[in-house]
């Protein structure tokens, strides 16, 4: 798999997915579009009719939100607690809370996680779900899921390995050079790793806003990520360079 951005706002409008790359998994794809939702899954069969009934439902709860709080669409700060709001929304609050970036920033992550997690209610139990480059995954066996970060000569040179029992996981990255969300950094790709998806989504924004360019601020992006409670590791890509933190292992491409 290719792994790309994650956003600050709105999720990215319809571009050609040049991350999208799938290596033989035994696993029957499915693609679900809907307004800016943009999702590929990995399953033993085919879900779109089920994934499609999911995405309906979270962008309902989303879009109806940000009719009423307009706030919430915008907001580059985090915003209060809802306790009134459905759980999508307090979960993405929360992630925003949790790292401090607006809730938005973990919006493709959340949708990822919410089909992710419908689709093993119904009994998938194999399953990748793909969200404009963040992603939900749980697996019974190991996988690798390869980093793309634009023009670096380290694009898709690098994977992150996962073991089954580090998951249901999220990974999400984040970009400064790629795609058209806002990211206040420069770096090619911050991906992070975390059991919530929307947490991993909106870290990965935190952590890329550190990363201005050069070598040294790969550093200060890490030292970020090591702050941020319930992330389980980080990499961060820049040019030639890289940094890694926490519980993550990295395997050649």
């Amino acid at each position: 798999m290719r792994t790309k951005h994650s956003r600050e706002k709105h999720p990215l409008s319809y571009s050609e997915r040049t991350y999208r790359q799938m290596q033989q998994s035994g696993l029957v794809s499915s693609y679900v579009r809907m307004v800016e939702t943009d999702l590929h899954i990995l399953a033993p069969v085919n879900v779109e009719e089920e994934a499609l009934r999911l995405v309906a439902g979270v962008r309902r709860h989303i879009e109806t939100y940000i009719r009423t709080h307009a706030r919430f669409g915008d907001s580059l700060v985090p915003l209060p607690e809802d306790a009134s709001a459905p759980t999508v929304i307090r979960e993405m609050l929360a992630a925003g809370q949790a790292v401090g970036v607006g809730p938005m920033a973990a919006v493709a992550g959340t949708i990822a996680e919410v089909v992710g997690k419908g689709l093993i209610s119904s009994g998938v139990e194999d399953l990748i779900v793909e969200n404009g480059g963040d992603i939900f995954i749980v697996r019974p066996q190991e996988c690798t899921v390869a980093v793309f970060a634009g023009s670096s000569p380290l694009s898709n040179r690098i994977g992150i390995r996962l073991t089954p029992d580090k998951m249901p996981a999220g990974i999400c990255c984040s970009s400064g050079s790629i795609g058209h969300s806002l990211s206040l950094g420069r770096a090619d790709a911050v991906v992070v790793t975390a059991r919530s998806t929307a947490l991993a989504d909106a870290a990965a924004t935190r952590i890329g806003n550190e990363a201005d360019g050069t070598p040294a601020s790969i550093n200060e992006a890490l030292k970020v990520a090591q702050g941020i409670r319930g992330i389980s590791g980080a990499v961060v890509v820049q040019g030639k360079h890289l940094g890694a933190w926490g519980d993550i292992e990295l395997v050649r491409l």
